[in-house]
Parts: C-alpha cells; structure tokens; sequence
C-alpha cells in the first residue's frame, strides 16, 4: 500500500506542477494581449479621460460667457431703445 500513496503523492504533486505552470502561461498571455491591445488603442487618435474632462469644462464655461454677452447685449438695446435698429454700424456707400 506504501507504494501506491507514494505513486498516488507524485501523480498530484505532476498535477499540481502543471496547473501551476499553466495558470502562470495563462497570466502571460493576458499580460501580453493587453499590451498589445493598449499598443493598438494608442495608436488611435483617443482622448484621455483627463483631456476630455478639461475640453468639457471648457464649453461649459464659453457657454457660460456667451449667456453673459448675450445678455448685457439684450440691456444694451433696451437701453438704447428699439427705435434704433442694431445693425452695421458702417454706412454703406
């Protein structure tokens, strides 16, 4: 009986090895597709997270800013009364 728990210890001990050895081949392979998927990706005209962010905040704050002009332009008028239209202010010839 020894000498089966002994062939029975090496046969798990292989195993064991080898589902080591194969999730270690596993993790490689991971690693190496996602360097080449992030190779591929970079190579894309991609915006990071960080510059969309900025080019965002950026709109909202020109949206801001033409709301303000837009605004004091309304006053403007009104406190030059409608009966001057708001038009070019070079005469034609």
């Amino acid at each position: 009986m020894q000498s089966d728990n002994r062939l029975f210890d090496d046969f798990v001990k292989l195993v064991n090895g080898a589902a080591g050895t194969l999730a270690g081949v596993g993790r490689e392979a991971e690693s190496g597709a996602r360097s080449r998927v992030r190779e591929w990706i970079g190579g894309l005209d991609f915006v990071s997270r960080d510059e969309f962010e900025v080019v965002k905040a950026m709109a909202v704050a020109a949206r801001d800013e033409n709301d303000a002009l837009k605004a004091r332009i309304e006053a403007l008028e009104a406190r030059a009364g409608a009966s001057e239209p708001v038009g070019d202010p070079v005469p034609t010839a």
